[in-house]
């Protein structure tokens, strides 16, 4: 029943971003007197974020693989470098996010502006509570060991994880790299 539950939450979750997708390419040309996302992407903190994050995704396939095969040190060592890369990754949005900011890119600049940080914020919020959720699951297996439960846990979590990673697939093509063409 969880399995079925989190498939469910996550059908929620892909209406979610669907919805912001939908939004994004009715206001992308919808700049006003504010920049077009031409004017503002960078493609290195973008490359950079991209890296790391299907890095971190291949790492949790690994912790899944090492917990299939009740390797408990491994499984942590590859959900620990997991975790990292996922604040890496959410250091990079940050250090994007204040560029932005600085450039005079806020929620009210632009119908686009608003809708592209709309959507990027809630990415990196449902990656910042991947990170506090895959932290409980490391301390979990840390102090259980590989349980049923803890092994259930780690596997949805995975799932969870890799969600994350197709939905920036779908915001590094269709939102920065069509973007900046």
């Amino acid at each position: 029943m969880n399995i079925l539950g989190f498939w469910i939450f996550l059908g929620a979750e892909i209406m979610l971003f669907a919805t912001l997708f939908t939004s994004y390419f009715i206001y992308e040309n919808r700049i006003g007197s504010g920049p077009s996302g031409a004017e503002i992407f960078e493609i290195t903190p973008v490359l950079i974020e991209t890296i790391v994050l299907l890095t971190s995704s291949f790492t949790i396939g690994l912790a899944i693989n090492a917990m299939r095969l009740n390797r408990t040190k491994a499984t942590l060592w590859f959900l620990a470098i997991t975790l990292v890369l996922g604040a890496t990754f959410l250091s990079v949005e940050i250090y994007e996010f204040i560029h932005y900011y600085h450039i005079g890119v806020t929620l009210q600049t632009s119908g686009f502006t608003g809708i592209l940080l709309t959507t990027l914020g809630t990415h990196g919020a449902h990656v910042t509570f991947g990170l506090f959720w895959g932290i409980a699951i490391f301390l979990q297996i840390k102090k259980r060991g590989l349980t049923l439960e803890t092994a259930n846990k780690s596997f949805i979590y995975s799932l969870y994880w890799h969600f994350l990673d197709v939905m920036w697939i779908f915001i590094f093509s269709f939102i920065y790299l069509k973007g900046m063409m």
